[in-house]
């Protein structure tokens, strides 16, 4: 895994997608991108407690018997990861629908400019 980069790399990464698109001030950006931190915090803490713990726990019963079961960060750790990877993807899907055709000859959407944060101060500026 060492070619793997690091969830703090893979957030920087999309960020400068999303500035080279023209979307880092999109509503819909930034609230899925602060969904995606919280859920690298997330697993960030999961795996802490599973190096700490290991994968397997013992529950112990009134009668002293003790049972292994999988440590159930295991599953959460599963299933944040699997939500983490559908953020992502959503992440990539607003990056590419409201960049708004940067680089190529679209009409301009009103709707898209609005929700982009683009307004006709920014076009009388340039």
């Amino acid at each position: 895994m060492e070619n793997d980069k690091s969830l703090e790399e893979q957030a920087a990464e999309i960020i400068a997608m999303a500035e080279d698109a023209g979307v880092q001030e999109n509503y819909f950006f930034v609230t899925t991108f602060k969904r995606y931190q919280v859920q690298i915090g997330i697993l960030r803490q999961l795996e802490e407690s599973l190096d700490a713990d290991g994968l397997l726990v013992t529950k112990e019963y009134v009668k002293g018997r003790k049972n292994l079961y999988s440590n159930p960060a295991v599953n959460a750790y599963n299933r944040t990861t699997d939500s983490a990877n559908k953020t992502v993807q959503t992440l990539m899907k607003i990056v590419k629908e409201f960049s708004g055709g940067k680089g190529k000859e679209k009409p301009k959407d009103p709707l898209l400019e609005l929700i982009n944060g683009e307004t006709e101060e920014d076009e009388d500026e340039e």
